[in-house]
């Protein structure tokens, strides 16, 4: 498995902390401690496919490609 550190820039929205989430083990995302901005789900099904999904969502994150969470959203 790929034990790289997966460095997180700031929140593309509000400059909140980002983390990096699993959800149920089966998919993987990028959310804002402070707006709950969000990258999509990358799903996996192996420790490979987890450790690839993270580099994946952590460059979404990066690249500001997020859901945002407004009012009404």
């Amino acid at each position: 498995m790929d034990n790289q550190l997966i460095e997180l820039e700031e929140c593309p929205d509000c400059r909140g902390a980002g983390m990096l989430c699993s959800e149920g083990g089966w998919c993987v995302y990028v959310e804002c401690a402070d707006c709950g901005a969000h990258t999509v789900f990358v799903e996996y099904a192996t420790e490979e496919e987890k450790a690839a999904a993270q580099r994946q969502v952590a460059t979404l994150w990066n690249r500001g490609k997020v859901v945002h969470m407004h009012p009404g959203e």
